[in-house]
């Protein structure tokens, strides 16, 4: 990861400006750069992964315009090769320098030609202006505010604009920002057409068009490694991934001592594939110790989110201090494509459908924030195969009724897709279970344990009431969103609300949003 930041015009606060930049240096930690355009700051802390030396250092400048850019171009090669025809030159083995003469060639309909995951911000020195865009699932973050003077400011996290600016926003996923506009360049959601192809066909093209999305997450200058939940999800990602790889790939696991559900599905995987497997221990005090650190990283008051923040968050933190790892490759957004716990309870395929969709646009502020914060944080890479776009676009296109569990197993689609010898048969068909209680049941006690010490019943429901968006409806909620609003004072609508199943459904209507309340969980905590 790396962190981006711009202040849009020449009457910057720059004591304020310094101050927030300064709160992403840890995804960064290798250097830093302000450039000032003439008419605004660029600024650039750098985690190298593709080009190393100093030259890929940014900002990139070409012909008094600049450029700064976290995020992986795929296919970048190609697009070099094309623009050295065209007589551009280039000083790095960056993939993020073919920017600014893409840019140069074909404007703002760059974006769209883009095989990325990215944020960047780019001042065009002939116009004076600058401009903005974040990748159409928003995996890598971008916020936006507006300066003491009225300028819009970027930023690759929301810490870096607190203090800056008075209300604090995500940056629309799929968008580009110029001359005042957010403007749609591609709606990763939307279906043009629906997909009808067979059985066997649309298993095929999904484990393809998988792989290919894996396949070229590997490729870095630096050193990768893997998440592995023991879950579907992030098995067949190092399945996958071992299949391409000549020597043992990486894999790292983590649970309570005593009740983690993955820790033993993880291990069977790592054993089936032959990775070279590291297993992280997390303790009570651990759990209650990190919740602060955990929800300041974050910036989210979300309670599924923070939950599975706290693993997650713990064996980032392990692999950085115990390893040179500098990029992790992990399971998320499988469940907005194929289906959570919750969705087996949709009415009709026009509603998961809908939900789906609802779910993809959402995603940003919840797992994938999750992710990129985790990971970040500990100065090291996100890259999430399921969100490959071409991945992406393929799964939302095919016909709802194929995606629902009409099949009495959830996401079966995926699991038919990989049958053969990718993973033991159980491993491919067992039931989920989510990644915060996969860690071990005691973990989320812990935490509602914690909460219910911390107010009695009539301090929870009086403190509750001061929050009129996404009120707090449980202690536990009520004790993160007090802690959210130390960090991020008055900033709740940075996320839309609690992530939560779809309570208009039969059988979703539940006050805790770990699937283990419903009523289809059975052996998924097995």
């Amino acid at each position: 990861m790396c962190s981006v930041m711009g202040y849009c015009s020449d009457s910057v606060p720059m004591d304020r400006f310094l101050k927030g930049f300064a709160q992403t240096k840890s995804r960064g930690p290798d250097d830093s750069r302000i450039v000032d355009t003439g008419k605004g700051l660029l600024a650039f802390h750098r985690l190298a992964i593709m080009g190393l030396h100093p030259e890929g250092m940014q900002p990139f400048a070409l012909d008094g315009s600049y450029l700064v850019c976290n995020g992986e171009i795929y296919g970048f090669e190609a697009m070099r090769k094309e623009l050295r025809q065209k007589g551009y030159t280039f000083q790095s083995d960056s993939d993020c320098e073919i920017l600014l003469p893409l840019y140069k060639e074909y404007g703002t309909d760059m974006f769209r030609m883009l095989d990325a995951e990215f944020a960047c911000i780019l001042y065009d020195g002939k116009s004076g202006i600058f401009l903005a865009a974040r990748d159409p699932i928003g995996i890598r973050p971008l916020y936006y505010g507006y300066g003491p003077d009225g300028a819009i400011v970027f930023a690759s996290e929301a810490k870096n604009l607190v203090g800056l600016c008075a209300r604090v926003l995500p940056f629309p996923p799929g968008h580009y920002y110029k001359d005042g506009q957010f403007i749609c360049y591609r709606d990763i959601a939307k279906v043009d057409a629906v997909c009808h192809d067979d059985l066997d066909e649309i298993c095929r093209n999904i484990r393809e068009k998988l792989t290919a999305g894996i396949e070229k997450r590997l490729v870095a200058d630096a050193k990768v490694g893997f998440l592995l939940s023991g879950g579907l999800d992030s098995s067949l990602v190092c399945a996958v991934a071992q299949r391409c790889s000549d020597e043992p790939i990486r894999t790292f696991a983590i649970g309570m001592s005593q009740d983690a559900i993955d820790l033993k599905y993880a291990r069977e995987v790592a054993d089936y594939i032959s990775s070279d497997h590291t297993e992280v221990y997390m303790t009570h005090e651990e759990v209650i110790d990190s919740l602060e650190t955990v929800i300041a990283l974050l910036g989210t008051y979300d309670i599924t989110t923070i939950r599975a923040s706290m693993g997650m968050y713990l064996v980032c933190r392990a692999i950085h201090e115990r390893t040179d790892i500098r990029v992790l490759l992990t399971g998320e957004i499988s469940d907005e494509l194929f289906g959570y716990k919750y969705t087996d309870f949709a009415p009709s395929a026009e509603a998961f459908q809908r939900e789906a969709v609802k779910r993809l646009r959402e995603l940003h502020m919840y797992d994938v924030l999750r992710a990129d914060r985790c990971i970040s944080v500990n100065s090291l890479e996100a890259r999430v195969p399921f969100g490959d776009l071409d991945f992406v676009s393929y799964v939302m296109s095919i016909d709802p009724e194929k995606k629902r569990n009409v099949y009495g197993k959830g996401k079966y689609l995926l699991r038919r897709a990989f049958e053969g010898d990718y993973l033991p048969h159980d491993i491919l068909y067992r039931e989920k279970a989510a990644f915060s209680d996969a860690v071990g049941h005691s973990m989320v006690d812990y935490l509602k344990e914690y909460a219910e010490v911390c107010y009695t019943d009539g301090t929870f429901e009086e403190r509750r009431q001061k929050y009129d968006h996404a009120t707090p409806f449980t202690k536990e909620s009520l004790l993160y969103r007090e802690i959210f609003e130390r960090y991020y004072p008055g900033q709740s609508g940075m996320v839309v609300d609690f992530w939560m199943p779809n309570r208009a459904w039969e059988g979703c209507d539940v006050n805790d949003p770990s699937a283990r309340v419903l009523a289809n969980y059975g052996d998924s905590g097995l």
